[in-house]
């Protein structure tokens, strides 16, 4: 089959079937995140059934003819429902994303979509936790409540110890494998990040003593292949089992609701920042893969540097 051949027979597909093409491409091609798949779908979704509800025909050759005007009605009543400016933002990436793929796989352009102006999103500060405070919540000796076995706070621990320690995502984390620990006693460990982009990153050595700890008292031995942190009856660990240990933490050491497990990663950026750390070298280290994603780190230090002006400056 030639280009023009396959280009015909893609149009010929409703706009279904191209979507469906289009989400594989994603999770597959460009490597995007579950989630990341899982809400580009869904803004695509909605947005194909406002134009249903308003009759407008939703075959792929038909979207060509989108009028800016529908487009914004789209917005105005997903604002109405209280969607806020960053999602507003992410539905209109999604739009366009979708838009792309269907000029390269049909030639069909859906100009209207390019010439609308996506709100901006207001960029809160990450909101670290204190060091001291950091260090508390990565003990075994905090986190045992008496009610579980003594090897779940060990896992915990170990967890949290690797947000902190090397700037983990807890996806990140939850995630590493046997094999992935090859090189922890030369004081190494291998991550797959975001788009399945795998680094390599230094373990301090209270990184690699937590995970040691932790493996010696799980009654589950890892296996090269195989995720290392296990929930209570051997399966993998969720997410949510360690987010709900951080909100028993968030209780006992009388900390704010800032102080999720994700705070600790902005610990780790933020603390190596204020003690001198190099930008792209922290960059490297969180897999981020922009700078400018890495810079409101920047903001966050000279935040607290004016705060403590402000507290301490004799004239203030």
């Amino acid at each position: 089959m030639t280009v023009v051949e396959s280009t015909e027979a893609a149009a010929g597909l409703g706009v279904q079937a191209l979507l469906v093409r289009w989400l594989a491409a994603l999770a597959h091609e460009l490597r995007a995140s579950p989630k990341t798949v899982e809400a580009y779908g869904r803004d695509l979704r909605q947005f194909l059934a406002f134009l249903a509800e308003r009759s407008f025909p939703t075959d792929s050759a038909k979207l060509s003819g989108l009028s800016a005007a529908e487009i914004r009605a789209f917005l105005a009543l997903r604002r109405e429902a209280g969607v806020g400016n960053r999602s507003l933002a992410r539905q209109i990436a999604a739009l366009r994303g979708f838009a792309r793929f269907l000029e390269r796989e049909t030639g069909i352009r859906c100009e209207a979509l390019f010439t609308i102006r996506a709100p901006k999103a207001p960029r809160s500060l990450p909101r670290p936790v204190a060091a001291a405070t950091a260090r508390a919540m990565c003990e075994p000796q905090t986190i045992e409540d008496g009610a579980r076995e003594p090897w779940i706070a060990w896992r915990d621990a170990a967890v949290l110890t690797l947000l902190y320690g090397c700037g983990l995502r807890i996806s990140e984390a939850l995630s590493l494998c046997g094999r992935d620990l090859a090189d922890l006693d030369a004081g190494r460990l291998t991550v797959v990040g975001k788009g399945g982009r795998a680094r390599s990153l230094p373990a301090i050595a209270a990184v690699g003593e937590a995970v040691r700890l932790y493996l010696s008292q799980c009654p589950f031995a890892p296996k090269p292949d195989e995720a290392i942190f296990r929930g209570a009856r051997g399966g993998p660990l969720s997410p949510r089992i360690i987010q709900a240990t951080v909100a028993r933490l968030r209780g006992g050491l009388g900390l704010p609701d800032s102080a999720t497990p994700h705070a600790l990663r902005h610990a780790f950026a933020t603390h190596l920042l204020t003690r001198g750390g190099d930008l792209r070298a922290i960059q490297e280290l969180l897999g981020h893969a922009s700078l400018s994603t890495t810079q409101v780190y920047t903001a966050v230090d000279t935040r607290r540097l004016l705060d403590a002006y402000r507290n301490a400056h004799p004239r203030q």
